[in-house]
């Protein structure tokens, strides 16, 4: 007798644990650790991962599962423990370590049905409910509530006539499509060919394919390839020559697109010092984090490529990461044009099924290489061989909600896992990486000069106090005027780059200083000119802008602050010759669009492409020479610690777009912050320099990396509940971490409001805390297990956003 060990899919403290199922015997041996289940769970059928076998349990009267939904498994051995390290580290459920591994496809789908109960009749039901149950069927939850009949359904539940049951449903199905193939030989087909009259031309032509192709075709493909009707295919299937079937394909969300085939180049003396350490570790099998520090341009790609080239040849696989943002076409093309199809691309751009069908191929060992965003940190490879983060800096590696990972943590911990090398990448490391590295525990490698020795662009800053004394109150600089002006008559390309989007920030009226906020958050609402609109990017809460203010009545309602929808409009005030190009998340909403704007600028069809953050990494055009900053201080006034440094990592690398190739560039900076050590030092991409002011900082008012962060969050409808249970957290904190732990709080989030629930928070400040992931459980134990006080308690680990 087998027993299976499950963790069922109900994300709750009291189900954060293994169940004991029997396994029947038709399922024992496709039933193994890492399957879907379906099993009986209190009323209903749901899904569950089998965790372990075992042949004996403490319990008794063991439910058996109803069946697997895997003929293998989904989840290996070492993903298995993974999830086992997310938990502990992340604080999250056993359950939702599993389901960010997987692609949103294989969560499982409830469907609710209403049956009749054993031992009832038709005929017992209340009249109206007959129609409904004629012949033994079931209803869905849906019918039941289009023909209106809830209540009466309700009643006979109550009365035991009727039981609701829970179907548990794959959420996508394998895409497949008609195939055509032949039944007999090659030699069969030719007798075959040689009986038909001189009528059946087009069936002769049918079988002449199949002589010479002799395997199954697309049946689309078939009759428009020899311009045939359907009608000629199926006189051959009567006549049982040909068969059709239905096979299944991959959806290849790059069917209809061919990558130039790419060769290793020649590396500089630069590159070839810093792959070195690289590629002995991958010889040696040895586990070792390295962090590539490179300028923009020097060359990084090259470095991942043959780093990879390399594993692969030893029979190994690879993971690249690249921040969703600069995921941009380019990336892929490199990546795709090296290795062909050996590569599987996952990232939001692709629907349910593509990312199912990509995540297939990998766990199937199709492909030996990912290149994905965040999640595919967790893609399903059995040999890795090495894991490169590009951009090791970019936040978007953060996840936001349960598991709070951070993909370089899980990097690090499944290269510790397989014995392989991590390589970090980026021209503005993260202080934590860069302090590690100077700390010898990372092993640091510099790319210090582009690639052909290009220079870096120059980089002039200009100072907008200046421009609003002389008068200038447009939001171009008269030096980025010119330069735009200039580059157009050169027939070269200009990237204007702004830190927002939407069209303008904030509605105000300019009598009695009145901002439209957020009903529901503390927050102003955003202006979006599409369809005149104010929208909280917090709760989603929408209205249309008054005529009048509704404190004063006056109608001198303004909008205030900058959009990229706003600049394009002035761009096309102040310089009408000029065609523009705009990339923000309005613009590339659709699939697809973000390569087809990028293509476009690619082939000269635009002079200036104006975006926000998705511009800024990655572009590599040789006729961008004019890289112009609009507002380079709108992230250094957040309430982040982190302002400074992100502000200095996007101005560098926004300045890196411009002179790549062989014509020299330019970067324009416009703000109002010149002063600024962090704008400053991106001006001379003194990244050094940088790091040495940043760090005195960090280490005075005890922020990463000096001290580790954990922060707690409370909210509640009611104000007082929520300061109340906040004090009573910290007070509990207090009593169990020691006097070098710095414990700030409580106090107000900075957004103290988000959808009618009032938020406070804590933060501890810590060096070596043995107690403290223990506290923090304890802390969530008891909140979680309280679920009817409204009260909701979230910790996060080392938190990148402190909002």
């Amino acid at each position: 007798m087998k027993i299976a060990s499950v963790i069922v899919d109900v994300p709750a403290k009291q189900t954060d644990k293994t169940f004991d199922y029997l396994i029947p015997e038709q399922w024992s041996d496709i039933i193994q650790p890492g399957t879907r289940v379906v099993i009986p769970f209190g009323p209903r059928n749901i899904q569950g991962f089998v965790t372990e076998i075992k042949s004996e349990s403490d319990f008794n009267n063991l439910k058996a599962i109803i069946e697997p939904m895997d003929l293998e498994p989904v989840l290996n051995h070492e993903l298995l423990n993974l999830g086992d390290w997310l938990t502990e580290h992340t604080l999250c459920f056993k359950i939702s370590a599993y389901q960010v591994m997987l692609p949103a496809a294989l969560k499982a789908k409830y469907e609710k049905k209403i049956k009749i109960s054993s031992g009832a009749a038709v005929n017992d039901l209340a009249p109206i409910l007959h129609p409904f149950f004629q012949k033994g069927r079931t209803l869905s939850w849906d019918e039941a509530l289009q023909f209106g009949i809830v209540p009466a359904l309700k009643k006979e539940t109550e009365n035991g006539l009727l039981e609701v049951h829970y179907e548990v449903k794959e959420r996508i199905k394998k895409k497949k499509l008609k195939f055509v193939r032949p039944l007999l030989s090659a030699a069969e087909l030719t007798a075959e060919i040689a009986k038909m009259t001189g009528r059946q031309v087009k069936q002769k032509e049918v079988l002449t394919y199949f002589v010479l192709y002799h395997e199954p075709v697309e049946l689309k493909k078939l009759l428009s390839d020899l311009s045939i009707s359907a009608s000629t295919v199926k006189s051959l299937v009567e006549k049982k020559i040909l068969i059709e079937e239905d096979m299944e394909v991959y959806r290849d969300p790059y069917l209809n697109r061919t990558f130039e085939r790419t060769k290793p180049l020649p590396l500089s003396e630069a590159q070839k010092a810093a792959i070195s350490p690289i590629l002995h570790s991958i010889e040696k099998g040895e586990h070792e984090v390295f962090l590539l520090y490179g300028v923009t341009g020097s060359g990084k790609t090259e470095i991942y490529l043959q780093s990879i080239q390399n594993v692969i040849e030893k029979g190994q696989e690879a993971i690249v990461l690249v921040p969703e943002i600069s995921l941009t076409p380019q990336m892929v093309n490199r990546f795709k044009g090296r290795f062909g199809d050996l590569v599987a691309v996952l990232h939001s751009g692709l629907s349910a099924g593509e990312k199912y069908d990509e995540w297939r191929k990998i766990h199937r060992g199709e492909v030996k290489v990912v290149v994905g965003a965040r999640s595919a940190i967790f893609a399903p490879f059995e040999n890795l061989g090495i894991i490169i983060i590009d951009e090791e800096h970019e936040t978007s590696y953060k996840q936001e909600e349960m598991p709070r990972y951070h993909a370089r943590d899980v990097a690090i911990e499944r290269a510790r896992n397989y014995n392989c090398s991590v390589v970090l990448g980026s021209a503005t490391p993260s202080l934590e990486s860069f302090a590690r590295a100077q700390k010898k525990v990372y092993h640091l490698l510099t790319l210090p000069t582009r690639m052909n020795n290009q220079a870096l662009p120059s980089v002039e800053i200009i100072d907008m106090r200046e421009e609003l004394r002389e008068g200038n109150r447009s939001m171009f600089s008269r030096k980025l005027f010119e330069k735009l002006k200039e580059r157009i008559e050169r027939q070269e390309q200009s990237v204007l780059f702004l830190n927002k989007r939407g069209h303008s920030s904030f509605v105000m009226c300019r009598d009695c200083g009145y901002v439209m906020n957020c009903p529901n958050c503390d927050i102003s609402l955003t202006y979006h000119r599409a369809g005149g609109q104010m929208k909280c990017h917090y709760c989603g809460y929408e209205s249309l802008v008054p005529k009048r203010c509704p404190e004063c009545s006056s109608e001198y309602i303004r909008y205030f602050g900058t959009g990229t929808q706003k600049v394009e409009d002035e761009l096309g005030k102040i310089l009408p010759e000029a065609r523009v190009i705009r990339m923000d998340v309005d613009t590339t909403g659709r699939k697809g669009s973000h390569e087809r704007l990028l293509k476009e600028f690619q082939e000269g069809k635009a002079d200036i492409l104006l975006g926000t953050q998705m511009i800024a990494k990655g572009l590599d055009f040789p006729n961008i020479t004019l890289v112009g900053v609009l507002s380079a201080d709108t992230m250094l006034h957040l309430p982040d610690f982190r302002s400074s440094e992100k502000t200095f990592q996007l101005l560098t690398q926004v300045s890196g777009r411009a002179g790549r190739h062989e014509l020299p560039g330019e970067v324009i900076i416009q703000t109002y912050s010149p002063e600024h050590y962090s704008v400053e030092l991106a001006g001379t991409q003194d990244y050094d320099l940088f790091y040495n002011r940043e760090m005195m900082v960090r280490k005075t008012h005890r922020y990463p990396p000096f001290y580790y962060l954990s922060l707690i969050t409370v909210s509640h409808e009611e104000l007082l509940k929520a300061v109340k249970e906040t004090e009573k957290i910290v007070a509990f904190i207090r009593s169990q971490l020691s006097n070098e732990t710095v414990i700030l709080g409580p106090s107000a989030s900075p957004i103290p409001r988000i959808n009618n629930r009032y938020r406070y928070q804590c933060l501890i400040k810590y060096k070596r805390e043995p107690n403290l992931i223990r506290t923090l459980k304890t802390i969530l134990d008891q909140y979680q297990k309280d679920t009817k006080s409204g009260l909701q308690v979230s910790i996060d680990v080392n938190p990148f956003i402190l909002m």
